[in-house]
């Protein structure tokens, strides 16, 4: 009573797939009980929602156990932010062991699914020229895709509409999204970021070009199971959750 959950952060309420995951554990509670942890389910279906969208596989470690804490608060202040630039999301992925590289990688992952509005919709009203002047479209966002993303969004408070995070294959894990990326076509600031700083620009315009998709794969997986690692809890720590939504 009174918290106010992770779930509930605002970098995570756009978030899906949360009845997947508790008809998942359920099963598995109804087969072994107090065996599988949540963290242990989140971790293979997200490398199986991969897999299923034709992407790369990686091997899973397993034996994690689950937080008996749940707070917006640390959520928000440890998730990178969609609107962040390339040094201070470098800061917060270096706090986990995570370095420029797997930034590049994981933001590999907007290849798959939507967008609320508001999470991007500041590029489209609310941006700042050269001159100081306000309320101008991002200057660094392609002005075609622009004019399409304010049919769909209204405003900075639309809640109700979606943007495909990767245009035309948001369904499909491949690299076209660092093909719109190098078109000034990334969704998210944190997106365009990626093709105007100097230490992750080659990257992107390298695995854009189409002709490293397994190179990107291999790279992608190796930061899959890096992130896999991090904070996690074995032996007597935590606990393993009964259900996904609430500690024990």
């Amino acid at each position: 009573d009174g918290n106010v959950a992770e779930k509930d952060a605002k970098p995570n309420k756009s978030l899906r797939g949360f009845g997947s995951v508790e008809r998942v554990k359920a099963k598995l509670e109804a087969a072994c009980p107090g065996i599988v942890s949540c963290a242990d389910v989140l971790t293979l279906m997200s490398r199986d929602a991969v897999v299923l969208a034709k992407g790369p596989f990686w091997p899973v470690a397993l034996g994690r156990r689950d937080g008996r804490v749940s707070s917006a608060t640390e959520a928000s202040d440890e998730l990178p932010q969609a609107s962040g630039d390339v040094p201070l999301l470098a800061k917060i992925f270096a706090s986990k062991g995570l370095d420029l590289k797997d930034l590049v990688m994981l933001s590999g992952a907007h290849t798959l699914g939507t967008a609320h509005c508001p999470s991007f919709a500041d590029r489209l009203y609310n941006s700042t020229g050269e001159n100081g002047a306000y309320g101008l479209v991002d200057p660094s966002l392609d002005s075609e895709y622009a004019d399409k993303l304010r049919l769909k969004c209204k405003s900075v408070d639309d809640r109700t509409m979606l943007s495909e995070m990767d245009p035309g294959s948001f369904k499909t894990f491949d690299t076209s999204y660092y093909r719109h990326v190098a078109k000034r076509r990334g969704l998210f600031r944190s997106d365009s970021a990626l093709l105007f700083d100097t230490s992750t620009r080659d990257y992107v315009q390298r695995i854009a070009t189409g002709n490293f998709d397994g190179e990107f794969f291999k790279d992608f997986s190796a930061s899959m199971i890096k992130m896999g690692d991090v904070g996690v809890l074995t032996g007597a720590e935590g606990e393993i959750r009964k259900k996904c939504y609430a500690p024990n």
